[in-house]
């Protein structure tokens, strides 16, 4: 695995972006999830997977990663943005793209703003809504309120450390993330709060958790992305997913607008079942 530094300009502001190169062959491009634990480690497994068929490039997300991350104004438009700024940096073509969880929207509107850069995507478990809305789609009114709080200097620090411990970190991903919860070891859960305790690490997450970042505003306008310019899509909805999440997927794969396949896993499949995601990415279609 090689590293490469990538010195974007993001938002009027400098971005310096790692950039993971796995494997060897035409590129792929891989985009993590956005996520409280989200680093672009998370898709070095599958990137070894598919190591004997692609150059896979993984990049962390600005506001996510383990490493001190840069402020950035977290909303999407920074995101597609930064996708701009990385493809003008690394323009490929790309024979395949991959994206997990939120990143699946960014990826799409990149490929629709970049026509002919991507030759099919691939979508790992795709969501559009962030956990707050998910679960409480009633209280919208409070979120910029949680928001606000987490982001404030001193009261912030205090609840994002009392909402990232480990006895909590390891509670949502045996709930949500992994669908075998003895894969959520004690190793598993240090590195993952490793990657909270970043600097600037609560700035993402509160983001994230209140649907900041959410790449669309509705069912509607998010399977509205997928138009027919688009290269071909794959999603790959894992066997676990939670309902709510799981049932955006199957609306996504009913609207003809992709082709659908069923994979192992809850919402993070890609670290979870890497192997069986690349045998997926490369089963004919």
């Amino acid at each position: 695995m090689e590293t490469q530094a990538l010195n974007l300009t993001v938002a009027g502001r400098p971005v310096p972006t790692p950039c993971d190169g796995i494997g060897q062959g035409p590129e792929a491009l891989l985009l993590p999830a956005l996520s409280t634990i989200s680093a672009r480690a998370e898709m070095q497994a599958l990137a070894r997977a598919l190591g004997s068929d692609y150059r896979c490039r993984i990049p962390d997300w600005p506001g996510f990663g383990a490493r001190p991350r840069t402020r950035v104004p977290l909303a999407p438009e920074t995101f597609h943005a930064f996708l701009d700024a990385l493809l003008d940096a690394a323009p490929g073509p790309y024979a395949l793209g991959v994206a997990a969880g939120h990143a699946a929207g960014y990826l799409v509107a990149a490929a629709r703003r970049h026509p002919k850069t991507f030759g099919r995507l691939v979508l790992v478990a795709p969501t559009w809504r962030g956990p707050l809305p998910t679960a409480m789609p009633d209280r919208a009114h409070w979120f910029p309120r949680i928001r606000r709080a987490v982001e404030a200097p001193l009261l912030g620090e205090v609840l994002y450390r009392i909402n990232i411990s480990p006895p909590i970190i390891g509670r949502m991903m045996r709930a949500h993330v992994f669908a075998d919860s003895a894969r959520v070891t004690p190793a598993l859960i240090r590195e993952k709060h490793a990657i909270t305790r970043q600097r600037n690490g609560r700035f993402g997450t509160a983001a994230f958790v209140t649907g900041g970042l959410d790449p669309a505003a509705s069912r509607t306008e998010f399977l509205d992305l997928f138009t027919e310019t688009l290269p071909p899509i794959l999603v790959l909805r894992p066997e676990g997913a939670p309902r709510r999440s799981g049932a955006e997927m199957d609306a996504l794969i009913a609207s003809g607008r992709v082709t659908g396949a069923v994979i192992p896993g809850a919402l993070s499949p890609h670290e979870e079942h890497p192997d069986a995601v690349a045998a997926a990415i490369r089963k004919p279609v």
